[in-house]
């Protein structure tokens, strides 16, 4: 592994360099410097929205109680990406915009899964248990017992009547009619 590494930071620049003197002799340099410009420009923007995109759906998932793989792997993608989208060059750029692309993630994902390089482990807190109730970890909103929907307005405390013996206490422990006492006012 740490040959490829080596070998990855030694040739990626050397075949970025070949490439910019191919383009450069085809287009110019100006030309060249603008379109490796653009291209960073152009990436971070898609960068952007692919990922507010991916943040929504992983917050979707969440809420479904379900374990976010695809946005996860989807987020890996896309940081690698823009890391790529920013480093100057047609190759790195190239691949960068491929993962940005969300039908190249689902078969870079899905052959992950096939090779076997991919393994997911939760320890608990998602999914649902066998009776359709929160899985293990995961208690239910709104706390233990049935839910009961409904709406509800706050009236404030109950206004005192002179019958109703509800009001302030006196000092002797006993309620004063506050009614009264409004109307001597």
């Amino acid at each position: 592994m740490p040959f490829l590494m080596l070998l990855a930071f030694i040739g990626i620049p050397l075949l970025e360099i070949a490439v910019f003197i191919q383009v450069g002799g085809l287009i110019g340099l100006g030309a060249t410097l603008v379109l490796v410009v653009l291209t960073a420009i152009a990436g971070t923007l898609l960068l952007r929205a692919q990922g507010l995109s991916t943040l929504g759906r992983a917050r979707a998932s969440l809420d479904r109680g379900e374990v976010p793989v695809r946005e996860v792997f989807d987020g890996a993608c896309l940081l690698v990406g823009g890391a790529l989208l920013l480093t100057p060059g047609f190759v790195t750029d190239t691949l960068g915009f491929l993962l940005l692309l969300p039908p190249f993630r689902g078969f870079v994902l899905e052959r992950l899964k096939r090779s076997g390089h991919l393994h997911v482990q939760t320890m608990g807190g998602f999914g649902t248990a066998p009776g359709g109730g929160p899985g293990p970890g995961r208690p239910p909103q709104g706390g233990p017992g049935p839910v009961i929907e409904g709406e509800y307005e706050d009236v404030g405390p109950p206004r005192p009547t002179r019958w109703s013996g509800v009001g302030p206490a006196d000092d002797a422990g006993e309620t004063r009619d506050t009614d009264a006492d409004a109307d001597r006012s």
